[in-house]
């Protein structure tokens, strides 16, 4: 009896990765959520310099939530689309903080901490299973979003 997915990945450890990937898409989902808020009411001397990247960032989350959720399609398994259950199952809550450049930013900075730090997790799970795909995309989005932790940090002076 072959305990293999459409891929060749062990059925058992896939489930585990769509059910961790379900969970990153969660975060991203509240994260995109609370970026593209930031971007719609940010005020202050930064406002032009801020607007412009609370929008690229959310532009770049959106692709990240549609990759995510065709992985886990990938995998064989259903993404999660309702908000309802991305609220109850991410670390990245609501956020109210979206008119104060600083408050965004960190608010930002700690959103960027937890899916990382939720990917890192995704990436032992991956090698586990022998899953390169899954494993390049955390590899991809964790070396991408250590460079923006870096500049979002400068922008504070941190």
């Amino acid at each position: 009896m072959d305990n293999t997915n459409a891929i060749g990945i062990e059925s058992v450890k896939a489930e585990k990765l769509a059910e961790k990937l379900n969970e990153l898409l969660a975060n991203y989902s509240i994260f995109y959520q609370n970026t593209r808020g930031a971007h719609w009411n940010i005020k202050g001397e930064k406002f032009f310099e801020l607007h412009v990247k609370f929008e690229e960032l959310y532009n770049d989350l959106i692709l990240k939530i549609d990759e995510l959720a065709e992985r886990i399609l990938t995998l064989g398994f259903t993404p999660e689309h309702n908000y309802s259950k991305y609220a109850a199952g991410s670390s990245i809550k609501e956020s109210s903080e979206v008119t104060n450049g600083i408050r965004a930013v960190e608010n930002i900075l700690n959103s960027f901490k937890m899916v990382i730090m939720l990917q890192r997790e995704i990436l032992v799970l991956s090698a586990d299973a022998d899953d390169e795909g899954t494993n390049a995309l955390m590899s991809d989005y964790i070396r991408e979003q250590e460079k923006l932790v870096w500049m979002y940090s400068s922008f504070l002076n941190r």
